[in-house]
């Protein structure tokens, strides 16, 4: 069995396309490897700044042999088509075919033997197709050639047990020009070690890029990283702050990793933490270090690419001075910009275009104000007037320098200006916590302020962008409505939220794409709209409808990865009209826990077998049962038992979810097992009898619609 060894020499490849380069690169050489019908036993790629490589291990010495076979005319054609036929196979003579029976006829056939080629010879085209094909999200061209790559591709290194492939890469079209042959050499770190190499196999290779300054596995330069850090934060008494994106992108920004441990001038100290850690990460991607209280301490983690002969004490120095320079800009801003109000800011709003067809940012805080002031109505906790202040200034930081200059920092900029104006703090931390949740990960907010203005941001943008026809589409989200979408599920159900969802789209698209004019003639049905107990706007039911069905896909998305089974999802969306996330939620509860049960088995069981009558005996008559059940045409005791348990059950489980107590609802159901057992055991449906058979029928429908009041059982698997 035979190894490959391939490595891709460049410049430097950016940190974020290394990962997914590599992969990419396994994967097409495995595909084509596959469909020449090679068979390998291991595949492994590795990534550093300026390589790419690829070993491939348990490879056949040669491609198997092949049988092709060509089913030809029936013996007897006409000239023409035989003739026709052996020029397409290669043949001269039908003496080198054969006849076989197919069927009732004889026909020719050929047959051809293809002998496998050496490895040597089918892998120089593979490997080569499959760098052409390597896909970049940026790619470039260099030194007047056409060819396309993320960085200048220097040189590649193609061994086949220990021998070098023969093959080149044209960089010019036509295969003309300049070009990149393969080699068995490598080269080391670009400044400590930067000599040709020569390599016999994968092992020998990964061992002298060691001995040259190179750590080939990116996995492994995380951890050499991470563990130099901490010991180094640990030395000075202080602790590494968890980054694990920064890590990813410094192990691929480094191929001989040295941390080294620099401090950041006292006078910048008193600067928002905040500010400087997005400095130090953002420009510089240096780690932040806490002290023992969890506080920002006064020092970083920066890692080099170089053992310096100093120990590294230049590039500390240097780092830090560049460190000094961004900081006084950060400095700058941010005494520059608590020189005004917050709120003196907010004319500048009207300037900055949120949406082309959805008007300025200062349009936007209009309709967030009424929102925000409306859900507080809903919220526990929550004060109207001050949710409706803390959504006027949310946005106003978009307009300083700080935010402007690192714009990551918007809402937690705009706290800290409120707070320096004097605002209440529950305000101000609602404008640091209204941008989120910004993902699966990050943190929900809870405070009742904060959840009114969050709730309002995320409502408005789905409102507005679906008002204007901007809707998520496959795999386009342009304008991450499915994330405000599941921002929106997140903030009511981790906070238990009681809302009327349809009255609230509407009265947020109510508020939403009006010319002024037109808004004034609607401002009575604007503020219907927001009313608690409003209902939509009549022109705008349809979007609200819309609305409500796009946030039910993404809560069944959410759901699922929280482990509720899909199919009690949907029984109870297929219910309808359910618009508050909380009660829906405990519906899907209690229908499991009752499904779980021997009496939700078996009545799930009653149901289908109920339902299939029905549909099979419809079927049959070519119409509906309709009409009421005639309980003065029962013949026997289990058709009367079970209507009766019908009817008590509707009226006990109706009252139950009147006053959502879902469980008790669930538990009525209970009281059905034994009557329709009965039933099913003692009573013919399909009699003689018309009248009796189409009475018994309805009777069965009623079980339907009985277990109906709590999820629509016909989409219950299992």
């Amino acid at each position: 069995m035979a190894e490959l060894l391939l490595e891709l020499f460049s410049e430097e490849i950016p940190a974020r396309f290394q990962a997914r380069a590599a992969e990419d690169l396994k994967r097409l050489v495995a595909e084509r490897l596959t469909g020449a019908g090679l068979s390998f036993t291991r595949a492994d790629a590795y990534v550093t700044p300026r390589r790419l490589a690829l070993v491939i291990d348990g490879l056949p010495d040669k491609q198997p042999d092949v049988t092709e076979e060509k089913k030809g005319p029936r013996v007897g054609s006409p000239e023409a088509a035989v003739a026709g036929f052996l020029n397409s196979v290669g043949l001269t003579s039908l003496d080198q075919c054969e006849k076989r029976n197919v069927g009732k006829a004889e026909f020719w056939f050929a047959v051809r033997q293809r002998l496998g080629q050496p490895m040597a010879d089918v892998l120089p085209p593979i490997l080569l197709d499959a760098i052409v094909k390597l896909d970049w999200p940026k790619s470039m061209r260099w030194a007047g050639n056409a060819f396309r790559w993320v960085r200048p591709l220097k040189s590649i290194l193609a061994l086949l047990d220990g021998k070098a492939l023969i093959g080149a890469l044209p960089l010019a079209p036509g295969g003309g020009g300049e070009s990149v042959g393969f080699a068995g050499v490598t080269f080391g770190h670009r400044f400590m070690a930067p000599a040709e190499i020569s390599v016999r196999d994968f092992a020998d290779y990964k061992r002298r890029l060691r001995d040259a300054k190179v750590v080939l596995d990116a996995a492994e330069r995380r951890t050499i990283i991470a563990t130099d850090a901490e010991a180094a934060a640990k030395r000075e008494g202080l602790k590494l702050r968890a980054d694990k994106g920064l890590l990813d992108e410094v192990a691929g920004l480094v191929e001989w990793p040295v941390v080294l441990l620099g401090g950041i001038d006292p006078r910048f100290m008193d600067l928002p933490p905040e500010v400087l850690t997005t400095t130090m990460r953002r420009h510089q991607k240096y780690f932040a270090l806490e002290k023992a209280d969890g506080s920002l301490a006064p020092r970083f983690v920066v890692v080099a690419n170089i053992e310096a002969e100093d120990g590294g004490k230049a590039i500390v120095l240097g780092n830090e001075r560049v460190l000094r320079a961004r900081l006084s800009d950060a400095r700058f801003y941010w005494d520059q910009d608590r020189k005004q109000p917050l709120e003196s800011r907010l004319p500048a709003l009207e300037k900055l275009v949120f949406h082309a067809k959805l008007g300025s940012v200062g349009d936007k805080v209009r309709r967030l104000e009424r929102l925000a002031e409306h859900l507080a109505t809903s919220i526990p906790g929550a004060d109207p007037a001050r949710a409706r202040r803390a959504a006027r200034l949310s946005k106003a930081d978009l307009s300083s320098g700080m935010v402007g200059e690192f714009p990551e920092l918007q809402g937690i900029m705009g706290r800290y200006y409120a707070l320096h104006d004097g605002a209440d703090a529950a305000v101000a931390e609602a404008i640091a916590q209204h941008y989120g949740p910004l993902g699966p990960n990050d943190r929900c907010p809870t405070a009742p302020i904060a959840l009114a203005v969050a709730l309002a941001d995320k409502i408005d943008t789905l409102a507005g962008f679906f008002k204007i026809g901007e809707k998520p589409t496959g795999s386009k989200d342009p304008f991450a409505l499915r994330r405000a979408a599941q921002g929106v599920i997140r903030l009511i159900l981790e906070n238990g939220l009681r809302l009327k969802l349809s009255r609230i789209f509407g009265g947020a698209l109510a508020l939403h794409g009006a010319p002024e004019t037109q808004q004034r003639q609607r401002k009575a049905e604007l503020a219907e709209a927001l009313e608690v107990g409003g209902a939509p706007v009549k022109d705008i039911a349809d979007l609200t409808r819309e609305l409500l069905e796009f946030l039910a896909d993404r809560l069944k998305v959410h759901l699922r990865e929280r482990g509720v089974r899909h199919d009690l999802i949907e029984a109870i969306f297929g219910l309808g009209g359910e618009d508050d996330l909380v009660r829906l939620l405990a519906r899907v509860d209690s229908l499991a826990a009752f499904l779980a049960g021997e009496d939700g088995g078996n009545l799930l069981t009653a149901y289908r077998r109920a339902s299939n009558i029905v549909a099979i005996e419809e079927k049959k008559d070519g119409a509906g049962q309709a009409g009421p059940v005639d309980a003065a045409a029962f013949v026997l005791d289990e058709e009367r038992r079970l209507y009766a348990a019908l009817a008590d059950v509707r009226e006990s489980c109706g009252r139950a979810l009147r006053e959502e107590r879902f469980n008790d609802a669930m538990a009525n159901f209970s009281r059905l097992r034994k009557p329709v057992d009965a039933f099913f055991e003692k009573v013919t449906v399909n009699v003689e009898d018309r009248a009796l058979r189409a009475n018994r029928l309805r009777l069965l429908s009623e079980i339907r619609v009985t277990l109906g009041t709590v999820g629509d059982f016909s989409r219950i698997e299992g």
